[in-house]
């Protein structure tokens, strides 16, 4: 199995990363969310690989096959780690796919690094730019919120993911966007991940203010949020990231919850190929930030949002 060692700096010492990758096509990594791990991406590379795309996808420190350290789970080292995979494969014109706590790593490691080797980025269901509420964020979510998630994973894990999940993908009582099947897979990756590793990265992914590195985002971006998302509303993150990238494009799922990734596979990895394999520049689309229409596959009914 692939494995790249993290380079060893004054914040962190090395650790082995377990990647993939696909070896043909133009290069994008994948980051993906909290608390799963790079198995999430299964209906993306599946599909995209044998299109263009050369997917490359890592388990974050502490998730999957990756190692479990005890620290090194703030923003900085996470993006460090992602650049000692770009440094690792040796390669640049990377696009930057960043899925919910995985848009944090992206726009951290442009914040801190720059956008030399990168040529696309896209956000989806990021927690971009702050989700904790803060006097100068009141629109945040209370502090209070992520202490009663913290306690519920250190009282009972396995209920607590069990829960969330059904929330990620938007079941409800009238509302099956997935089958039991799935999300019992869904579960059995969340419990593959370190407990510690897990308390940590909601830590930081609930407390990181990514507005700076938002503004150092000089390549061509592509925003992605469902309008039914509970777990990372879209009126504090997707809506306001794209008002703080120059010429982001920003597209509306409506009806769809935060694990898009899965309940619209199809309709968003037609909307990866054409972002990622068309001829965008930034000079450009610089001067048209814009939200598009909101999106709906007109086979599947607006989630309903009944938790």
């Amino acid at each position: 199995m692939p494995y790249y060692q993290t380079s060893k700096s004054s914040i962190a010492e090395p650790v082995n990363i377990y990647y993939e990758d696909s070896t043909r096509g133009k290069p994008v990594i994948f980051i993906h969310g909290w608390p799963l791990d790079s198995q999430m991406w299964e209906y993306q590379v599946n599909e995209l690989a044998g299109k263009g795309i050369r997917c490359i996808t890592y388990d974050r420190r502490g998730f999957g096959k990756s190692d479990r350290p005890r620290h090194g789970y703030d923003y900085d080292v996470l993006a460090a780690d992602l650049k000692s995979l770009i440094d690792e494969l040796n390669v640049d014109k990377i696009s930057l796919v960043g899925f919910s706590m995985g848009g944090g790593e992206v726009a951290r490691y442009i914040g801190r690094y720059g956008t030399d080797k990168i040529d696309k980025v896209v956000l989806i269901g990021s927690v971009t730019p702050f989700m904790l509420q803060t006097d100068d964020n009141p629109d945040g979510l209370p502090q209070s919120l992520f202490d009663d998630s913290e306690q519920k994973i250190r009282q009972d894990r396995a209920s607590f993911g069990a829960g969330f999940g059904k929330m990620f993908y938007g079941v409800g009582l009238l509302s099956k966007p997935v089958s039991q099947a799935f999300l019992d897979w869904n579960q059995s990756v969340i419990m593959q991940a370190s407990p510690h590793a897990t308390l940590e990265c909601l830590k930081s992914f609930s407390s990181t203010d990514f507005r700076e590195d938002l503004g150092k985002i000089n390549v061509p971006t592509l925003i992605i949020h469902g309008d039914s998302d509970k777990t990372v509303p879209i009126e504090m993150s997707g809506r306001k990231t794209s008002n703080l990238i120059p010429g982001a494009i920003y597209k509306i799922y409506a009806g769809e919850p935060h694990g898009l990734f899965y309940t619209q596979k199809d309709s968003l990895n037609d909307h990866l190929l054409e972002f990622i394999l068309e001829g965008h520049t930034y000079d450009s689309i610089l001067d048209k930030t814009y939200e598009e229409e909101p999106f709906q596959d007109p086979l599947r009914m607006p989630n309903t949002g009944l938790i």
